[in-house]
């Protein structure tokens, strides 16, 4: 306690950090961007100002399968107060993790991070649903719920073949039913990576009218992408058959993929819109898209950084989105330290904060609680992080990934700290 007292005096006292001076265990610029970094001594929060939290499902990460409905409310109703007494205000909850689904659905089966078995429920839960309980239970709160969707995931990686692997889902997964519609690209060690087909409109139908299902029988805040498009730098050889037959303005392989991806988000966004016209709702559309768009040597528009850009590895063109108000808001995930050689956080905040000036979109910062303890992130790297945003106009709130890491850390000395932090940084106005 005396460590984190420490701290945060010195957060205090406002500080610049040069090119090379150290707070312990960080340099405050990179090796690309070496302007001093100011933070501020204080900076109150803007009303309204976004304290979220990620939820991932997937594999379990942040969410232990509850063996019934009981012990899936507890878990849920235990979680709302932990973040309700830490100041947070919004809950990102991974309801769709691969092409299944944590609510009743006549389009993607129960999933199996949440009973054991995929197209099974809860036992008990003949009349439970768990979406709209977690919505009544965050409401009690005053806690948004944020519908998390991965679009195109059928699974993150598996060692079986596309065709036995989609043989392990249920009878009723899309996937499973439409194997043409699967891309099946390689990873490291002999691994896959499945997902549904983005150059496929019927694909493309099918993830829209997912959203569309949630959207239309759930009171959530916003319908929530992540930042899985194209699988990692996926080889030509993986959709050439359907850039072949889809592709009539005969578009380079890049700027087709792209505008794959573009059409999904600009059709979202339209319905939602109409649905939101139609019922005098508000469901918002919201992505949460890799850090870097592109690197400035690669495009004049480009961050003053040197890493995997979305825009070519993903083929997620963010910037445009953003530009043309296809999103509602946008949450780069900047899981970097201010001393990174390669993407310093000023470096990369500075760049989202000027690209979302003059548009409609709120700009959130994704933050890597997770990463505090490792090699070059000190315990007071996310207080500062979150000072700093405040001092840029645009930038309306951050979002913690995940809940993992705030509420069963692996180490927990550090957690604990980060954790008195973000109470103090965020105490009741």
């Amino acid at each position: 306690m005396l460590k984190i007292i420490s701290i945060l005096l010195t957060a205090a006292a406002g500080l610049t950090f040069l090119h090379g001076q150290n707070i312990p265990g960080s340099k405050y610029a990179g090796l690309l961007d070496k302007r001093p970094v100011k933070i501020p001594a204080k900076r109150p929060a803007r009303t309204g100002e976004m304290r979220g939290i990620w939820v991932a499902t997937i594999f379990n990460m942040d969410y232990q399968r509850p063996k019934n409905v009981e012990e899936f409310k507890k878990f849920f109703s235990n979680m709302c107060v932990n973040l309700k007494n830490h100041g947070f205000n919004a809950i990102f909850f991974q309801v769709r993790p691969a092409n299944d689904a944590f609510y009743k659905s006549k389009l993607n089966p129960w999933s199996q991070f949440l009973s054991g078995r995929e197209g099974v429920p809860l036992p008990g839960a003949k009349n439970f649903d768990p979406l709209a309980f977690m919505i009544a239970e965050a409401g009690k709160h005053n806690l948004e719920f944020h519908a998390w969707l991965n679009p195109y995931r059928v699974t993150g990686s598996t060692k079986l073949s596309k065709q036995k692997y989609l043989n392990t889902l249920s009878a009723g997964n899309f996937a499973r039913q439409h194997p043409e519609l699967v891309l099946e690209s390689p990873l490291p060690k002999g691994m896959r990576r499945l997902v549904l087909n983005p150059g496929e409109k019927k694909a493309r139908d099918f993830i829209i009218a997912s959203v569309m299902e949630i959207v239309q029988n759930y009171n959530i805040a916003s319908i929530h992408f992540d930042d899985y498009f194209y699988p990692d730098n996926a080889p030509a050889s993986v959709d050439a058959a359907t850039y072949r037959r889809n592709n009539p303005r005969k578009l380079p392989l890049a700027e087709w993929r792209r505008n794959n991806v573009t059409m999904l988000m600009k059709d979202i966004h339209d319905q939602i819109t109409a649905h939101n016209r139609r019922t005098g709702r508000r469901v918002r559309f919201g992505i949460s898209p890799f850090g870097i768009w592109r690197n400035r040597k690669n495009s004049p528009n480009g961050s003053l950084t040197d890493g995997l850009e979305s825009y070519s590895a993903h083929y997620a063109d963010t910037r445009l989105w953003v530009r043309q108000n296809m999103i509602d808001y946008i949450v780069p995930q900047i899981y970097w330290q201010f001393g990174h050689n390669s993407a310093a956080y000023a470096a990369v905040a500075d760049w989202w904060n000027d690209t979302v000036k003059n548009s409609r979109v709120d700009l959130y910062i994704g933050q890597a609680a997770y990463k505090l303890g490792d090699p070059g992130w000190n315990i007071n790297e996310l207080y500062y992080q979150m000072l700093y945003n405040r001092n840029l106009p645009n930038v309306r709130g951050s979002i913690i990934f995940s809940y993992r890491s705030m509420a069963a850390p692996a180490n927990r000395t550090m957690q604990q700290g980060g954790r008195d932090m973000l109470k103090s940084l965020w105490k009741k106005r």
